[in-house]
């Protein structure tokens, strides 16, 4: 970009990672403004009344173990910023049609309690690693390339399981159908199919994050993720414009560095000739995986309280919580 830019940086794309990208210049002391086409920051990370007024529905994701867990996030004092994260009595739930679901509880024992005979199986293979917890997250959360893993070593362990499919991972390590579901579950996270490669390491990362660092929510909704980070960058003296959408770079006023936090699609409308061929090839290949669903409501009173997670096993339905599963209800006090 221009040598007489007014900006050190410009940022195209306001969600989670192009809002982290600028915080991260503005702490080094640069310039930073970050441009987004929606009314509000965010991306995925939105809260938005869907169904009636009043009603607070997380827009995309609702439960964010990966922000509890970064250390990027740790390093910012968002709370400082209005984040509180709400820790719920157990993590996540995976169902059944003939049996009680098995929960992911914060405790190792516990949720290897409710996987029967395969309990010392799971214990087995989670001890080690949520032991391990407080040197293995940096690593597994941290730049792919550079810097290197400072605990190779544990790198290497987790890789050696994490490289395999899902499918294989889970009739390797236990016997039961119901344990083998529960990690499913989990590794279904990498939306990719369960015979691929490497998907066995979806199952392993979020049932660590869950016993290590849980699976909360935000208080008030995804959103309060993006204003905290927005808040954050505004502290930093970063400079924030929504409701502009980006065609081309010469829209943007001159800056030293352009970042883009893009779909391959959009980064082709807007950079196209200023790319490699062999890039734009690449860029052009890609294809998106398969979506997901999920149903908002509103309900005219406030949810039952959930019973304790103790309960949540036995057959009776009255026991079983009506949101131990991820739902994206809603209430006139905020997202349940």
């Amino acid at each position: 970009m221009s040598q007489t830019a007014s900006r050190d940086a410009i940022v195209v794309g306001a969600g989670p990672n192009g809002l982290a990208a600028a915080i991260t210049l503005a702490r080094a002391g640069r310039s930073v403004l970050l441009v987004e086409a929606a009314a509000t920051v965010g991306g995925g990370a939105r809260s938005a009344e869907l169904t009636q007024p009043g009603f607070l529905h997380d827009v995309c994701s609702a439960i964010h173990p990966l922000a509890v867990a970064s250390p990027f996030f740790k390093g910012l004092s968002l709370r400082e910023h209005g984040l509180e994260w709400i820790f719920p009595p157990a993590e996540a739930a995976h169902p059944f049609d003939d049996g009680p679901p098995v929960i992911l509880e914060r405790s190792v024992e516990s949720t290897a309690q409710g996987l029967g005979p395969d309990g010392d199986a799971y214990r087995e293979a989670l001890s080690p690693l949520v032991r391990d917890a407080g040197r293995l997250l940096p690593d597994l959360l941290g730049p792919v390339v550079w810097p290197p893993p400072r605990h190779p070593l544990l790198m290497a362990r987790f890789g050696v399981r994490a490289i395999a499919s899902a499918r294989r991972a889970a009739r390797r390590l236990f016997r039961g159908e119901r344990a083998r579901g529960f990690f499913a579950g989990l590794a279904a996270h990498a939306v990719l199919p369960l015979e691929s490669s490497f998907t066995a390491s979806f199952g392993y990362f979020f049932a660590l994050l869950g016993h290590a660092s849980g699976w909360p929510m935000p208080r008030g909704g995804s959103g309060k993720i993006a204003d905290a980070l927005a808040s954050c960058l505004k502290s930093l003296g970063g400079e924030i414009e929504t409701g502009r959408r980006v065609a081309s770079l010469d829209e943007l006023p001159p800056a030293r560095a352009v970042l883009l936090d893009l779909t391959p699609r959009q980064i082709l409308g807007i950079v196209g000739p200023r790319l490699s061929a062999r890039y734009r090839r690449a860029l052009e290949r890609y294809r998106y995986g398969p979506g997901a669903f999920k149903l908002d409501m509103g309900g005219r009173t406030r949810p039952a309280r959930a019973p304790p997670p103790s309960t949540w096993g036995r057959r009776s339905t009255r026991s079983r919580p009506p949101s131990a599963l991820p739902m994206s209800g809603g209430s006139r006090r905020g997202p349940t």
